[in-house]
């Protein structure tokens, strides 16, 4: 059964990088054909993905996130993180890791994304952007 486990901080000052891992357990993240995927939830918003790094370590962003995003990996931890800079107050939400089976093919991808798209999911981590 593979599980997900979000870590990081749960504040972060405006203008600075918001930093955050995700350790895998009960699978591999170079799993054939598997994408590992951050989402996040701003307060009484839905769900926005935010990226993914796949199993073969391509990456894809989200266009309106893609210019301060960088996801990457340890495959010797068996983890993948995510890097967003410039922090604004909306960067304010509840982030999540989860896994994908289904890569991007064009922009915009995952546009409008439900919980049942990507299974498992970690249980998510408050991130407040405020100074």
């Amino acid at each position: 059964q593979v599980q997900l486990q979000e870590s990081g901080p749960g504040l972060v000052k405006p203008s600075q990088t918001l930093s955050l891992t995700c350790t895998v357990s009960g699978g591999s993240i170079t799993d054939k054909y598997y994408y590992w995927s951050w989402i996040r939830q701003p307060p009484g918003k839905g769900l926005e993905w935010i990226g993914y790094i796949s199993y073969s370590d391509t990456t894809w962003y989200n266009l309106s996130l893609k210019n301060r995003t960088s996801i990457s990996r340890d495959t010797s931890k068996n983890q993948f993180s995510v890097r967003l800079d410039s922090v604004t107050p909306e960067d304010t939400a509840v982030y999540y890791c989860a896994r994908g089976a289904f890569p991007c093919s064009g922009d915009p991808c995952y546009a409008a994304i439900s919980r049942s798209d990507f299974d498992p999911w970690g249980q998510g981590t408050q991130v407040t952007v405020a100074s």
